[in-house]
């Protein structure tokens, strides 16, 4: 099966950069699903699980929003802020989630809402990113 280059990288590192089969990654519209010889596609991508699939090697890389370009032999994914898989900490996330639902609660001016909605959101993705690795293994 033919391959193609993929590149995470975010403000403070480069998190992967290797060959892959398939990439699937949260797109802004909806699940993305990516084969070498995909059409040039730049989007937005949401928080949440890029899994990038080499064969039966598969890895996980969180990411918390950013930018994907998609050209025929690579993809790039600018993300905002990238965590392998491995790296994910649970409990940070589920203190990341309280402390943003109690942020929405008290929601003292318009600022402040969006901003607990936009850690509540990453908090979430990053839970569902370590589910989906506990599923795996």
């Amino acid at each position: 099966m033919s391959t193609i280059q993929v590149d995470v990288v975010s403000a403070e590192a480069e998190v992967f950069s290797g060959m892959a089969e398939f990439v699937a990654l949260p797109g802004e519209s909806g699940e993305l699903g990516i084969l070498p010889g995909h059409t040039p596609l730049i989007t937005r991508i949401k928080p949440g699980a890029v899994r990038i699939q080499n064969g039966n090697d598969e890895e996980l890389v969180f990411v918390a929003g950013g930018i994907l370009e998609v050209q025929p032999n690579k993809i790039t994914i600018l993300a905002d802020t990238a965590i392998r898989g491995h790296d994910l900490d649970e409990a940070r996330a589920l203190e990341a989630k309280a402390r943003a639902e109690e942020n929405l609660k008290e929601n003292a001016s318009d600022v402040d809402y969006a901003r607990a909605q936009a850690e509540l959101s990453v908090a979430v993705a990053q839970l569902a990113a370590l589910a989906k690795i506990r599923k795996k293994q």
